[in-house]
């Protein structure tokens, strides 16, 4: 899965503040610090989509040290993120794939939605026009413990 890292700060006002240093464009806040990381999901989908509509590049995933709080993307932008980093990196636009592979640009238009359900037959079709493969690995869960350590603490913790 594609995961990028956040930073988690105590807001003035009692919730906690959600910024990427990635995403410099994204900033969400939530109650707490499961709340924020949950809303950081649909803002980090938001920046993605923003960037791609203005043909801007999205950097790959974060590093990091495991500590780190860190958003994952759901598994449907996760596969349609590397397949528009693969078409920005050959300078590809949405018009030169419709031709490439013969289909309407409002095919490649939700191909290229995060939200979009778009078959993997499809998806690795796209891939097999620019030349690649899609790989899929599954690998342990992390626990929601490890995910939601940030240093930031909660503020229902009596400390």
């Amino acid at each position: 899965m594609i995961s990028y890292r956040v930073r988690l700060e105590n807001d003035s006002n009692g919730t906690i503040l959600v910024v990427a240093t990635d995403f410099p464009e994204l900033t969400t806040y939530g109650e707490d610090r499961e709340d924020a990381l949950s809303r950081a999901v649909g803002a980090l989908e938001e920046a993605i989509e923003a960037r791609i509509s203005e043909r801007e590049p999205v950097p790959e995933r974060s590093k990091g040290k495991a500590c780190d709080p860190r958003v994952t993307l759901p598994a449907q932008a996760a596969v349609k993120v590397p397949l528009y980093q693969q078409m920005h990196k050959a300078g590809l636009r949405k018009f030169d794939l419709a031709r490439r592979m013969d289909l309407h640009r409002r095919e490649i238009d939700c191909l290229l939605d995060l939200n979009h359900a778009t078959s993997l037959a499809k998806i690795e079709k796209t891939f097999a026009a620019l030349g690649k493969t899609l790989d899929i690995a599954v690998s342990e869960a992390r626990a929601s413990g490890a995910r939601l350590n940030s240093g930031v603490p909660d503020k229902n913790s009596h400390h």
